[in-house]
């Protein structure tokens, strides 16, 4: 989902003792900035996907609501090569790529026309497919799950079911689920209220094998402000009720677009939260100030990571 909430505009700054690579918390620094500099620059930097074998990711770069690029980054050596926009990404606002566990198909959310030559009304959730002879062109998912409303960020379980956003009405945004069956999908439904809630409730991630799911609300009681990411795991069958997480992953800026890494030891999401203390000091010159406001920590969306060791508690 693109940001649709108004994040105030607040005092933001640097404190030049401060790592820009650990965030301090209430708890412990084990809150990271993903790649700083490379990835996590003080651009708008947000939702990422890692290929099942480690060797690649695609992140978004947006721009208001102007420009969205889909970059991709490949690691070389264990060290991450300099991200270029993706092949199928450049044109239109593109984002939110997500690979099935396989790895054989990235879906993505993309505002790209339907039917070539005209004009896009709305987002929708693309693929490509890899095969013997490369990747495929974007195709378009059919009716069951794209409709003439928005639809957002695609999340994939290993059997096919397919979870994204879209706008439900009276319940504003929620997270939809698309049963997979053979080559088709059942039509889309809105998930349980044990996940969805009467404000919106957008950006899942949800694990292969359908256990869990960690997403973002707003408007909830426990919000700490802009839109904060939620926890539910599956026991007998059924979605347990959405629990609030605390410190280090909440803050008063909007905390979305999670993200587990296939091997699972890592957790991802996006934030814009400040964390940096501007004082005179630190920034007396313009150019100064514009170096300290172009870095990670200055408010704009920036990608952090976290140990899963730190999620333990919730399941």
């Amino acid at each position: 989902m693109r940001i649709l909430l108004l994040i105030p505009i607040i005092a933001l700054g640097c404190n030049t003792n401060q790592s820009v690579d650990t965030v301090s918390t209430n708890t412990q620094d084990t809150l990271a900035v993903f790649e700083p500099s490379l990835i996590s620059d003080g651009f708008d930097n947000r939702d990422m996907t890692i290929s099942p074998d480690g060797k690649e990711l695609f992140y978004t770069i947006q721009y208001e609501n102007k420009r969205s690029y889909i970059m991709h980054a490949v690691y070389s050596n264990g060290q991450l090569q300099e991200p270029t926009i993706a092949w199928f990404s450049g044109v239109h606002k593109d984002l939110e790529a997500a690979f099935s566990p396989d790895g054989n198909e990235i879906y993505f959310a993309s505002d790209r026309p339907l039917i070539p030559g005209e004009n896009a009304a709305d987002y929708n959730i693309w693929k490509i497919t890899r095969s013997i002879n490369g990747w495929s062109e974007p195709v378009a998912l059919d009716s069951s799950i794209n409709t003439r409303k928005d639809e957002y960020y695609p999340s994939i379980a290993s059997n096919g079911n397919l979870y994204f956003t879209r706008d439900n009405g009276a319940t504003l945004e929620d997270i939809w689920i698309a049963v997979k069956n053979g080559d088709f999908y059942h039509p889309a439904i809105p998930m349980e209220d044990a996940v969805n809630s009467k404000g919106y409730d957008f950006n899942a991630f949800v694990s292969p094998d359908e256990e869990f799911i960690i997403f973002t609300s707003y408007k909830r009681p426990d919000d700490l402000g802009s839109g904060d990411l939620y926890f539910s795991r599956k026991k007998d069958g059924q979605w347990q009720p959405a629990v609030h997480l605390d410190a280090p992953f909440n803050s008063t800026a909007i905390d979305y677009c999670p993200f587990v890494s296939p091997d699972k030891k890592y957790f991802y999401f996006t934030s814009a939260r400040i964390t940096r203390t501007l004082t005179p000091d630190s920034a007396n010159t313009k150019s100064a100030l514009n170096k300290l406001l172009g870095g990670p920590g200055s408010g704009s969306d920036d990608i952090y990571r976290v140990p899963m060791s730190e999620l333990e508690r919730y399941f």
